[in-house]
């Protein structure tokens, strides 16, 4: 199982401008649950909260109020059932593709022939079995956000946590990432959680949509598309992926009407 949910939370910090200290709220009273095995997109302006929402379902940042539950049971902090990959892939420069992966299975407490076998089953996954002894400078954009995919899956997580993975990357290769995930996706069935700015991306993965606005969700659209979705530049040309990305255009600037 892989269902994870974020019940009534709330996040709320101070920040000092001069003498005076303001007090933000990032989130208010968010709440919703992702399926297992479900592909669930946060999108929405600069500063909504999807980011926090994320990195508080990851266990990175605190909720002022609420809970996050992973198949129905509390957690606190960062755990082995969910896994992480950032906008940027954070691999550490010393160590190669391989050992970067093996880093998170060193510290889940993996050894021996199992920790090796084990990262490049993950590295292969990703198609980077043949780049396994390259280190950081030596693989492109796309490669090292391969290596953070890998090494985010290799701790077999319930939930996949995304945070604009793709955002830095050039057109060509985002595009033939967002197919590669949808591959490994098929193939792991793992339930990922996703964060984009990107419209046309949000439709080409999710199978739901979460649009968020000034803290708040805002409205969950389902996207009318089956699996395997297959070549994804015909997609885009499909009837049913315009309707889709029309509606999320149209919650993104409707005046802001939370679910709750």
């Amino acid at each position: 199982m892989g269902e994870v949910s974020l019940v009534d939370v709330s996040r709320t910090f101070d920040i000092r401008i001069g003498s005076d200290t303001h007090t933000v709220q990032a989130l208010k009273r968010v709440g919703f649950t992702i399926r297992d095995g479900e592909i669930a997109v946060l999108i929405g302006p600069s500063g909504c909260g999807k980011t926090t929402a994320l990195r508080i379902a990851m266990g990175l940042d605190t909720a002022s109020s609420g809970q996050v539950l992973v198949d129905g049971r509390e957690v606190h902090g960062c755990g082995y059932d969910r896994g992480m990959v950032f906008q940027h892939a954070e691999l550490l420069p010393w160590l190669t593709a391989l050992q970067n992966v093996m880093f998170g299975l060193e510290m889940k407490g993996v050894r021996g022939q199992q920790l090796t076998d084990t990262a490049m089953r993950y590295l292969d996954l990703v198609g980077l079995k043949s780049a396994a002894n390259r280190r950081p400078h030596q693989l492109s954009g796309g490669m090292k956000q391969r290596v953070g995919i890998a090494r985010a899956l290799a701790i077999d997580p319930k939930v996949l946590l995304m945070d604009e993975p793709f955002g830095a990357l050039d057109a060509q290769t985002r595009e033939s990432l967002q197919a590669e995930l949808l591959d490994v996706q098929a193939r792991t069935g793992k339930t990922i959680v996703f964060v984009t700015h990107d419209l046309d991306e949000a439709v080409l993965l999710a199978d739901r949509v979460f649009v968020m606005r000034d803290g708040r969700l805002q409205e969950i659209i389902e996207v009318p598309l089956p699996r395997p979705r297959g070549d994804l530049g015909a997609l885009r040309g499909s009837p049913e992926f315009a309707s889709a990305r029309y509606s999320i255009w149209q919650a993104l600037h409707r005046p802001t009407d939370p679910i709750q």
